[in-house]
């Protein structure tokens, strides 16, 4: 895998994740106001989730990654 398509992967992961943090840390503050902020974070959330997904297809279709098998211990 090429070293600039895993720092990609790796900064959308990032994404996902700050963006689930933020989403809790709306949650927990409890506030009316703060529901249509912890909406948006879920929802850059899927988004992020499924441009992840297309990139890595995109990859997998062009060549740049290769699925594994598990292998069985000999």
């Amino acid at each position: 895998m090429p070293p600039l398509f895993r720092l990609l992967v790796i900064a959308v992961l990032g994404a996902i994740i700050a963006s689930l943090g933020s989403a809790l840390f709306h949650l927990a503050r409890g506030r009316q106001e703060d529901s249509g902020k912890m909406i948006r974070a879920l929802t850059i959330r899927i988004g992020l989730s499924l441009a992840l997904f297309a990139l890595l297809m995109v990859a997998w279709y062009a060549g740049l990654i290769a699925p594994h098998g598990v292998l069985p211990p000999r």
